[in-house]
């Protein structure tokens, strides 16, 4: 049994269809397995839009692809709900127009430009009236954690300790320090993205597969069997083997 999983896109629509050809590569050779999409799909790139509305036709059409919420996706989705809505998570006084999160650039893409040069209160109609309702849809339906096999795949991580029907959104979604740090075994290999990285790393009980696409780097694709771990490339699979955390 294998499984597919995809780092945080945020934005870069050219880069998620070149994984997914190299996922339909692996397919051909080695049959049909879920997609997990482990989040943070918008901020920062050139083309959110076109990143939702690509994995909003996938799932039309009957692909097995499986949509997890982000830290970015839970931002984009309180904005959208009001313009002083703050994530728990997120630091004091930072606005998702602010340039650390890149909600301007997810705005430019669906037609409201220059947002993080005006009130925030003034962009936020522009937005509810550019963003199809399809588009909120589809960050209101994403799933906080899904399971398969000896793998639990979320975005950012777990509270160690804690059954994942206990565990909180926010954690799940925005969890660091407490999460790396721990190197019991969960139970299953924890696949998760949120921490930007050079390359896909398996720590043992975890696999961090954000490769830093937000800051210049590749967007990567992962396959999972088991708690073994392969990075896809043009051509096939490199293993990705356990080391320290």
């Amino acid at each position: 049994m294998h499984s597919y999983a995809i780092g945080d896109i945020h934005g870069h629509l050219d880069k998620l269809k070149a994984v997914h050809d190299l996922i339909a590569d692996d397919i051909a050779r080695n049959g049909a397995a879920p997609v997990v999409h482990v989040g943070d799909y918008e901020d920062r790139g050139p083309d959110s839009r076109g990143v939702i509305d690509f994995l909003i036709d996938g799932q039309a059409r009957g692909e097995d692809w499986i949509t997890l919420r982000g830290n970015h996706d839970r931002m984009f989705a309180g904005f959208l709900q009001s313009p002083d809505w703050q994530d728990e998570g997120l630091r004091s006084g930072l606005s998702y127009l602010h340039y650390k999160i890149g909600g301007a650039e997810t705005l430019a893409s669906y037609g409201v430009k220059n947002a993080a040069d005006r009130p925030i209160r003034k962009v936020h109609p522009e937005a509810l009236a550019a963003i199809p309702p399809g588009h909120i849809a589809f960050l209101s339906g994403l799933k906080n954690w899904w399971q398969r096999d000896q793998a639990i795949f979320v975005h950012a991580g777990i509270r160690p300790g804690v059954a994942m029907p206990d565990q909180t959104e926010t954690d799940l979604i925005w969890i660091r320090k407490e999460f790396h740090d721990d190197p019991r075994d969960h139970g299953a290999l924890i696949v998760h993205g949120h921490t930007a990285i050079d390359q896909p790393r398996h720590y043992g009980n975890r696999l961090n597969i954000d490769s830093s696409v937000a800051y210049g780097g590749p967007l990567s694709a992962v396959v999972i069997e088991g708690r073994d771990a392969f990075r896809l490339i043009k051509g096939g699979r490199v293993p990705i083997g356990p080391e320290a955390a």
